[in-house]
């Protein structure tokens, strides 16, 4: 397998020394594809860099791992139309944690919602400059998802205002080198449930953006997730 990694930041960085580490080629770095050929492009650069990448990647048939957020809606719709041509794997998260952590709520939060209130905090470094972040918005997509309940989502909380309780509360915290923490509270009666997860090290991405790359490979043009790799 070899890599083209787009993107020259830090992350590009850490998974060009975990393909190292793997034995994986890398055919090189780039922000502005042109020239580089290989079997697989990962993506972590930035999100208004995706119409270019989309039309790079079809143009030479090359599957793609997305792991930029930051996506609008309209962008999503492309992607999407993109995966008819080619494979795409789009992940707010790379991680398995957190991968696993979406089939806990789908199993839990229909059993607890009617007597739980449930809030949701993300924390992530001072530099990160979307809000709330790209695995928040997945993570509460999960639990409307698996609620027939109309969900309205409460981005934090001042003034004087009593809780609804068809809210799902959302809370950014943004500060020093944080590299990224998502806690789902669910808040009952004299009882706190609370799944969290905590990333010690950005490598973890890397590493889960390497194994997206594997599973890609030889798949058919379609809109594909890191579930569909855990599920396989």
């Amino acid at each position: 397998m070899e890599v083209i990694i787009h993107g020259t930041g830090t992350m590009a960085s850490i998974v060009a020394q975990c393909c190292k580490e793997q034995n994986i080629s890398v055919s090189g770095f780039a922000d502005e594809l042109s020239v580089e050929i290989g079997d697989i492009i990962i993506d972590f650069s930035h999100y208004s860099r995706i119409e270019n990448l989309l039309k790079f990647a079809i143009s030479k048939n090359i599957p793609l791992v997305l792991a930029t957020t930051g996506y609008s809606q309209e962008i999503l719709v492309k992607i999407e139309e993109a995966s008819k041509k080619i494979p795409i794997l789009l992940s707010s998260n790379m991680s398995l944690g957190i991968n696993l952590i979406q089939d806990i709520l789908e199993k839990i939060t229909p059993l607890l919602y009617a007597s739980y209130d449930i809030e949701l905090i993300e924390k992530h470094h001072n530099k990160k400059i979307d809000s709330p972040s790209g695995t928040a918005k997945t993570l509460l997509e999960t639990i409307e998802k698996t609620l027939m309940n109309d969900m309205k989502r409460k981005y934090g909380r001042v003034g004087v205002e009593k809780r609804e309780k068809n809210e799902i509360g959302v809370h950014s915290l943004r500060g020093g080198t944080i590299i990224g923490e998502h806690s789902i509270l669910f808040c009952g009666n004299d009882e706190l449930i609370e799944i969290k997860h905590t990333a010690l090290s950005k490598k973890i991405f890397a590493e889960g953006a390497i194994q997206a790359a594997r599973f890609l490979l030889g798949k058919e043009p379609n809109l594909y997730t890191m579930k569909n790799i855990f599920n396989k």
